[in-house]
C-alpha cells in the first residue's frame, strides 16, 4: 500500500550569485532613515561564507544602518564539551565580531549589538546553566534564544535538523521556556503558517514572556502549498489577527525572499526590483501592521539567507516603499524603535 504521508521535498535556500545581483542597481530611497537590522546571520562553514566584513559591505551599500542583531543559525558551535553547551560557541564567535566592529574602522556602526543564540528548551530547568554561559560569553550583548519549531510533512526544514511536530505544545519544551523570563531573556519563534496555532497556545500559557515571531510566521508557497497562495494567505491572515491579541508578541517583517515562501525571484533573468518585491509582499505587510500596529513590528533583512533572491540595498528600498504611507512616527517604529525596545538596545533615532 502506498504511503499516505506526503513526500518530503528539498527546498534549500538559493545560492548567493553576486554577478546576478549586480545586474540591477537602484538609487537609495530616504537614505537618512535610521535603521536597526534586527535579523541577520554570520557563518564560516557554509558554501557562502558570511563574516563581519561581508555584513559590513552590505550594510554600507547606502542605507543608514546603525546597529544590528545577530540571530542563531548553528554557526561555530563548540566542537567538544557537554552537548547542551555547544551552542555557546556561537555566542563567543559573534561577540568577537561585535568587539572587532567596535574597535575597528567602522565608525558609529554597532554590528551584532544584540546576540540571540540557542539553548534547548527541552532541558527544563537545566537550561539555566546554558543561558548563564551565553550571557557571560556575550559580554552584555546576549538578549535571548531561538528554538525553532519548523515542521511540515511536505517539505524539508529550512534550518536542519528541523523540529518534531508540536514542539511548542510539548510539556518538556515549556518547562525550559518558562525559565527565560527569570533571566529577562527574549524568545524568537520560528515556525510555518500551519503551526501558528501552536504559538498562540504557547503565548496564552506565558503571557508575560517577550516573544517575536520571525519571518511573518512562515506563509508557505512550495510543495503541497504551491499554487494555493490565496488559500494560504487567508489561513495566515486569520492566525495573524488572533496572534496580535497577545500583547507580549512582536512580529518581524521580512524573510519572504526565502525559497519556502514560493516567491521565485531567483529563477528570473534579472534580480527583483524594490517595486516588484513591494508589490508581491504588500498584502502581508499591510495585514501585519494593521493587526499588530507599527510599535510591535520591525523590518528585518534575514541576510545572507535572503541574499539568494535580492540585494541588500534593494531589499531595504522595498521596505521603504511599503512604509511610504506610514507616518514618521510609524516609520521610526518599523525601522528601528520596535527593535531597540524589544532587544533593549540604545536608541538610534
Amino acid at each position: 500500500m502506498a504511503s499516505q504521508t506526503p513526500e518530503r521535498q528539498p527546498f534549500h535556500h538559493p545560492r548567493v550569485r553576486p554577478d546576478w545581483l549586480g545586474k540591477l542597481t537602484e538609487e537609495i530611497l530616504d537614505p537618512g532613515q535610521p535603521i536597526i537590522d534586527p535579523h541577520h546571520h554570520l557563518w564560516k562553514a557554509r558554501p557562502d561564507r558570511y563574516l563581519l566584513a561581508d555584513l559590513v559591505a552590505d550594510l554600507r551599500t547606502g542605507h543608514n544602518v546603525l546597529s544590528t542583531v545577530f540571530i542563531q543559525c548553528r554557526s561555530e558551535y563548540r566542537a567538544d564539551g557537554p552537548e547542551e553547551m555547544k551552542p555557546v560557541g556561537e555566542t563567543e564567535f559573534v561577540a568577537a565580531a561585535a568587539r572587532e566592529c567596535e574597535s575597528g574602522d567602522y565608525g558609529a556602526l554597532r554590528a551584532c549589538a544584540g546576540i540571540v543564540g540557542h539553548a534547548d528548551c527541552l532541558m527544563g530547568d537545566r537550561i539555566d546553566a546554558v543561558l548563564e554561559a551565553h550571557i557571560e560569553a556575550g559580554g552584555g550583548r546576549f538578549k535571548g534564544i531561538r528554538h525553532s519549531g519548523t515542521y511540515d510533512p511536505g517539505i524539508e526544514p529550512t534550518a536542519p535538523p528541523g523540529a518534531p511536530p508540536g514542539l511548542y505544545r510539548d510539556a518538556a519544551f515549556r518547562s525550559g521556556f518558562a525559565r527565560l523570563q527569570r533571566l529577562g531573556m527574549t524568545f524568537e519563534a520560528w515556525l510555518y503558517h500551519p503551526q501558528l496555532g501552536d504559538l498562540l497556545d504557547l503565548l496564552w500559557a506565558f503571557p508575560e514572556q517577550k516573544v517575536v515571531l520571525n519571518h511573518f510566521g512562515g506563509p508557505l508557497g512550495v510543495g503541497p502549498y504551491e499554487g494555493r497562495r490565496a488559500e494560504v494567505f487567508a489561513q495566515w491572515r486569520a492566525y495573524i489577527k488572533e496572534l496580535a491579541t497577545c500583547e507580549n508578541l512582536c512580529l518581524k517583517l521580512g524573510g519572504l525572499a526565502m525559497n519556502v515562501n514560493g516567491f521565485d525571484f531567483h529563477h528570473e533573468p534579472l534580480p527583483p526590483s524594490s517595486g516588484e518585491m513591494a508589490t508581491a509582499w504588500r498584502p502581508y505587510v499591510e495585514t501585519a501592521i494593521e493587526a499588530f500596529g507599527a510599535d510591535r513590528c520591525m523590518f528585518e533583512s534575514n541576510f545572507p539567507v535572503d541574499k539568494g533572491m535580492c540585494a541588500y540595498p534593494v531589499l531595504w528600498n522595498a521596505f521603504k516603499r511599503l512604509a511610504a504611507d506610514c507616518s514618521e512616527d510609524e516609520k521610526a517604529a518599523l525601522f528601528h524603535r520596535t527593535a531597540a525596545r524589544f532587544y533593549s538596545l540604545p536608541a538610534v533615532g
